[in-house]
């Protein structure tokens, strides 16, 4: 992907959101927030529920079947059957998918996400709390009052971590361009390192902030992808001191060998000139004197 690449949540278009599996608990919770949120969902896909209506969303049994063709789709459907969903939203042409299960088998979670790059879909997740954009609105579950408008792109492997750290610049008073959770999994759609070229080009963004952590590598692609960005760079990695061959929190959060540490990474993305912050606390004070964030 080259940097003039976009994201196409980010674009000028504006957002016309469908939700598949929409009536499950958890997805009822997650679209009354992102109704609250100021999303604008124009429809709900479940199979044998078309031509009903949830809390006034209108159902429709397919994602072919939406009049108003979406151009984003968040997939709450369980583990299983995240492949089918995903393949189905990319056949249909939709620019930005997002898949929320946790647990989804390797080989599904591969097949979809070759599906989606081949349809020129943009993948987010699985195993992902979303996305939150100021002033476009909330795909997925980060609280919107932990964010505030601004000027940095946060990109994040670790959910939670996505919440804590947003909260701590909001009470800085450090504003968000956007705050990605790109997925926790080991396979997912877009890895941190084409959120961050796809951020050279946007001019609402003046500094990106990547929250990476231990196991696998894509801080090494990140570190390439960061080498001679035009604009500032911070980088953490969350899990310095855990142990190896332990697999922490989730999926892709697993030390196999020195490379997936936590020093090792640090130590990649300094030699690319992104600039180390030990932590949150760290974040929040470097950040803070950068004046193109004020």
């Amino acid at each position: 992907m080259s940097h003039a690449a976009r994201l196409p949540f980010l674009t000028d278009e504006p957002w016309r959101v469908a939700v598949v599996s929409p009536t499950g608990r958890y997805a009822r919770n997650q679209v009354a927030g992102m109704i609250e949120a100021g999303t604008p969902l124009v429809a709900g896909v479940a199979l044998g529920r078309g031509g009903t209506a949830m809390d006034g969303l209108p159902l429709y049994d397919r994602i072919a079947d939406c009049p108003q063709k979406p151009n984003i789709a968040l997939i709450y459907t369980p583990a299983e059957g995240v492949r089918d969903a995903v393949i189905e939203c990319a056949e249909a042409g939709i620019a930005t998918i997002m898949a929320v299960a946790e647990y989804v088998p390797v080989h599904d979670a591969l097949a979809a996400t070759a599906r989606a790059r081949a349809a020129g879909s943009w993948l987010v997740g699985p195993n992902t709390l979303g996305i939150y954009v100021a002033g476009r609105g909330l795909l997925g579950s980060i609280a919107p009052s932990f964010c505030r408008p601004g000027r940095l792109a946060m990109i994040v492997r670790s959910g939670t971590l996505a919440l804590a750290m947003a909260r701590q610049l909001t009470l800085a008073g450090i504003g968000q361009r956007i705050v990605a959770h790109v997925g926790g999994d080991a396979v997912i759609g877009r890895n941190p390192h084409e959120y961050l070229q796809a951020f050279a080009a946007d001019d609402a963004t003046a500094a990106v902030l990547y929250c990476g952590e231990i196991g696998g590598d894509k801080e090494y692609a990140f570190a390439e992808a960061a080498r001679g960005f035009p604009k500032p760079v911070y980088a953490m990695v969350v899990g310095r001191h855990a142990p190896a061959e332990k697999q922490m929190g989730h999926a892709g959060a697993l030390i196999g060998s020195a490379r997936e540490g936590a020093a090792a990474k640090l130590e990649a993305l300094a030699a690319a000139g992104c600039r180390i912050v030990n932590g949150p606390e760290a974040a929040v004070a470097m950040l803070g004197g950068l004046k193109e964030l004020r």
